[in-house]
């Protein structure tokens, strides 16, 4: 699905996202994660990826729901970034940083996230405690 900047439209994707999770047994704090870290990918798509850039571009975003886990992928049209740039956030000297932060809590929350090379599509993948 390829998304506009629209917030009404981008809280009903969530929002289904979620719901198909909750009928396959996800349990609420399993939802509170995916949740916040689908939210700061799509943040970071159109803050960062899409900065400088028309307001009107999409971002495209993918995703599968099935009782072993959940996958979501999110994809700006921004030129990309290095993840491994990133300045650690929990740092004395990175402290008053904006930047870092929606990556590590992407990180804590999910059980994998991944970048495509050119850095400007983020794979998050939540499986389901047994």
């Amino acid at each position: 699905m390829d998304l506009a900047y629209d917030r009404a439209k981008i809280s009903t994707l969530i929002d289904q996202i979620l719901e198909n999770a909750q009928t396959l047994g996800y349990g609420s704090s399993a939802i509170f994660a995916i949740r916040l870290a689908i939210e700061e990918a799509i943040t970071n798509a159109y803050e960062h990826g899409h900065e400088g850039l028309d307001p009107s571009t999409t971002v495209r975003i993918e995703y599968r729901v099935d009782a072993s886990d959940i996958q979501v992928a999110v994809q700006d049209q921004g030129p990309g970034f290095v993840p491994a740039d990133l300045p650690d956030p929990t740092l004395l000297e990175n402290l008053s940083k904006p930047s870092g932060r929606g990556v590590m809590l992407m990180r804590a929350y999910m059980t994998e996230v991944s970048f495509n090379d050119s850095g400007n599509r983020v794979k998050l993948r939540y499986i389901k405690p047994k």
